[in-house]
């Protein structure tokens, strides 16, 4: 039967953070966007622009081109554009937002540290792990804030597993599933396939991030990384990884080449007394839950939430406000961004 949503929301404890009433509460975080060919760079852009807690101050393209062309786009009307010396020189720029591709990620965001500022980094940070810990030691040794771009963080129907997991509701998990497939075009299969782990490496880190937050370390990462779609290409474009924790599993996979792959993108979380399935995890998301007994906003036998739409971006640039302004550590910490860094290298087969 279907459940109210702004009752489950209240009961659960799954809303989004409120925006933080501590130090500056009032005083907008000054914001730099560092390159623009990211294809997440423009609702990162929207959604600063629309919070009230974020001023865009400029933005840096590296590429003259591209910077032409993207200052034409409605989107970037009134924005001010400057070189990398510029941003990084300007001591008023509080966070630099890091729309760089992996084999940049390090060198960019060493700079944005070096420069003193807060950092917001694109996925995946490189593609080995040692680079990625100096630079994430660098950031703590400064007391910086390091958030990456993991884009599920703010899916209402995870966070409200994650808060029954953590209440007990569910018994023990013993058992989460997570898929995220797309329908890949040449240019993005070219890119993913610079790496041994293809898909796996490109998106997973999505899925891993949540999962990790359910099982902690895995004990061991099997993974399989095939080519299956017959596209005449070298990405490793099928590909599912096992995680085995003390007293279950974790299954996180993606293929390259399926059509309407972002309806189907889900995740499951299985536990002896109950379990979430949440499907699409963007867009309109619903929820079905499963609970042996009544247990807060659930009753016994299955259920429906209806999430409503589920937009990116907007769950991470709250976060960082009420970090910043309060003056406290962000909820996914250090030690966090590392382990899934290291295990999403595991799972790619990039790392032992």
């Amino acid at each position: 039967m279907p459940i109210d949503r702004r009752e489950f929301m209240i009961a659960s404890g799954a809303a989004l953070a409120a925006t933080p009433a501590a130090r500056g509460a009032d005083q907008k975080i000054r914001a730099a966007i560092l390159g623009t060919q990211h294809g997440h760079v423009r609702g990162k852009l929207q959604a600063m622009i629309d919070s009230p807690d974020y001023e865009v101050v400029c933005i840096c393209e590296h590429n003259p081109t591209v910077q032409k062309r993207q200052a034409a786009d409605p989107l970037y009307r009134g924005q001010t554009w400057v070189s990398e010396s510029e941003l990084l020189s300007d001591r008023s720029i509080d966070l630099v937002v890091a729309e760089c591709k992996p084999w940049q990620a390090i060198p960019w965001g060493h700079k944005v540290i070096e420069a003193g500022k807060h950092l917001h980094l694109e996925k995946p940070a490189g593609d080995t792990y040692e680079p990625f810990k100096e630079l994430v030691e660098a950031a703590r040794a400064k007391n910086l804030l390091l958030q990456k771009g993991w884009v599920l963080r703010g899916q209402e129907g995870i966070n409200a597993a994650l808060h029954a997991a953590k209440q007990g509701w569910l018994g023990h998990v013993h058992l989460v599933r997570a898929t995220m497939n797309s329908d890949r075009d040449q240019p993005q299969r070219d890119l993913e396939a610079r790496y041994p782990g293809g898909a796996m490496f490109e998106l997973v880190g999505h899925l891993i991030d949540r999962v990790l937050e359910f099982t902690g370390r895995p004990d061991k990462v099997h993974t399989w990384l095939r080519h299956d779609t017959g596209v005449d290409d070298s990405l490793k474009d099928n590909t599912l990884a096992v995680l085995e924790y003390a007293g279950g599993l974790a299954l996180v996979s993606t293929t390259a080449r399926m059509y309407g792959s972002g309806d189907h993108r889900s995740f499951e979380v299985i536990g002896t007394d109950g379990s979430f399935m949440v499907q699409p995890l963007g867009g309109h998301s619903r929820m079905k839950v499963a609970m042996r007994e009544a247990r807060g906003p659930f009753q016994q036998g299955w259920q429906t939430v209806d999430l409503g739409p589920q937009p990116r971006y907007i769950a991470d640039f709250v976060e960082f406000a009420r970090a910043f302004k309060s003056n406290t550590p962000l909820k996914q910490s250090y030690d966090h961004e590392l382990l899934v860094h290291e295990t999403l290298l595991r799972a790619s087969g990039m790392m032992s």
